[in-house]
């Protein structure tokens, strides 16, 4: 069963940075794709920024364009999210994802336990 675990969340105030990181504890086939997404208290989980494709495809959400950057390092198995510019609405809990390429939204990932972002005005 392969794990994925997030780091990097905190506390900041607005017009700040942060920058997540999730590391897969291995490869498995059909997790091959990585991406983060969030869930605010009393909305929906929703997808942020996500590999999507063997070729490199991202999907970024409207809310976070020009504000966060995907990055991967094959070598260490990990994703990672530069968030600049954070609003209050950033504030939720950030997921890890994993799933097989070639679809978005993804279909059945397998989920990291999340790291919990706070944004303060």
């Amino acid at each position: 069963q392969v794990q994925l675990v997030e780091s990097g969340g905190g506390s900041v105030q607005a017009g700040g940075s942060l920058r997540l990181s999730c590391t897969r504890s291995r490869y498995q086939y059909h997790t091959e794709c990585m991406g983060w997404y969030r869930q605010a208290p009393g909305k929906e989980r929703e997808g942020v920024a996500s590999f999507y494709t063997t070729t490199g495809l991202i999907y970024y959400a409207d809310s976070v364009k020009d504000r966060f950057t995907i990055s991967l390092e094959r070598a260490k198995n990990s994703i990672y999210l530069q968030m600049n510019n954070l609003k209050p609405e950033d504030t939720a809990m950030y997921y890890c994802a994993a799933d097989r390429c070639g679809y978005w939204p993804y279909l059945d990932p397998y989920w990291g336990q999340g790291t919990q972002v706070n944004v303060s005005s």
